[in-house]
């Protein structure tokens, strides 16, 4: 990134509009414009003076011919195009009146939500498709105590009592390295792992919940879930190491990162920490400011990390998170 200081971003507001059905207006960028053809959730640019609200309901009643009642944030990204900075600010809209309608002679489809993915869009509609769809916490589950394995699982079964539907299955430590006695005790901890990975495994599908494992593409493919890379192993990625339809994630600290985890097809990343954790007492995080600035250059739903807790969900979202990723935060005591 430069040294140079950013320029101020061009401030656009956008509403999700769902009909009685629950599906949502999309409309389409008209010829002549930058990115025409894509899809986009209706609204447009902040005039000098005007508040978002103000310009959401103008924009959505010249564009749309509907009146509407502007509801909470559902999420703010900025996004770095060519020859412009960009901040989109989307809003749920809670009711609106009228029949919606191109006024300005753009194509309008109504979209069942699951189907949103495939629709082309724009770098910054992007994340607030995940933002609708995917859950906005992402659990990394600690290293489980030699033998007090069964407490692990009661945990982690607590945790996807209180809603956490997305997992990373991290155990530090798994790979047997070495030679010896040390390669015979790490081998014999590699396969407790294995097990235990087998039953996490099980009850996240149970809870309807996502399960990726961290760093062991092998066992990954074993069982049919994601992997979670770490950034060396992504620096090393020369293809997808799962099937196309298997969650692929990605610890990233660099826009480099970001924008390699973006090339392999990574799904989402996480990127952290952003403040100090008790693991790395004395470390300051990178803050909300560096991680929208990383956010600006790839589309990708990303996850922030370091001492964050589920309070932290509002502000993560503005600067245009998925969510929060966190161990202590989402795992139960």
């Amino acid at each position: 990134m430069s040294d140079e200081p950013p320029s101020r971003p061009v401030h656009v507001v956008a509403g999700v509009i769902r009909d009685n059905r629950g599906r949502v207006l999309l409309a389409r960028r008209t010829e002549g414009r930058d990115l025409a053809g894509r899809w986009e959730f209706p609204g447009g640019k902040v005039e000098p003076g005007e508040s978002p609200e103000a310009a959401l309901a103008r924009e959505l009643h010249e564009e749309l011919g509907i009146t509407v009642e502007i509801g909470e944030p559902l999420i703010s990204v900025p996004q770095d195009y060519p020859g412009k900075r960009l901040r989109l600010d989307v809003r749920d809209i809670r009711h609106w009146r009228g029949p919606a309608r191109g006024r300005e002679n753009q194509a309008l489809a109504w979209v069942p939500m699951q189907k949103l993915p495939n629709y082309s869009m724009p770098p910054a509609d992007v994340p607030v498709v995940a933002a609708l769809l995917q859950p906005d916490r992402y659990l990394v589950t600690p290293a489980p105590r030699h033998g007090e394995e069964d407490a692990w699982l009661d945990a982690l079964d607590r945790a996807l009592a209180a809603g956490v539907r997305r997992v990373q299955l991290r155990a530090a430590g798994a790979n047997p390295t070495g030679g010896g006695d040390g390669q015979v005790a790490a081998e014999a901890q590699l396969g407790n792992w294995r097990s235990l990975v087998e039953e996490a495994v099980d009850r996240c599908r149970r809870a309807g919940a996502e399960v990726l494992v961290n760093a062991d593409t092998e066992l990954a493919n074993e069982h049919r879930i994601g992997v979670h890379l770490t950034a060396l192993q992504l620096a090393g990625q020369g293809e997808r190491p799962v099937p196309a339809g298997v969650p692929l994630a990605a610890s990233c600290h660099s826009v480099q990162e970001l924008r390699a985890a973006e090339a392999l097809g990574c799904d989402f990343a996480v990127v952290g920490a952003i403040r100090e954790t008790p693991s790395h007492p004395g470390q300051n995080g990178i803050g909300w400011d560096a991680f929208a600035r990383m956010r600006e250059h790839v589309s990708i739903p990303l996850y922030a990390i370091g001492g964050l807790t589920p309070e932290d969900i509002p502000a993560a979202r503005q600067q245009g998170a998925q969510g929060i990723a966190a161990i202590r935060a989402l795992w139960p005591e």
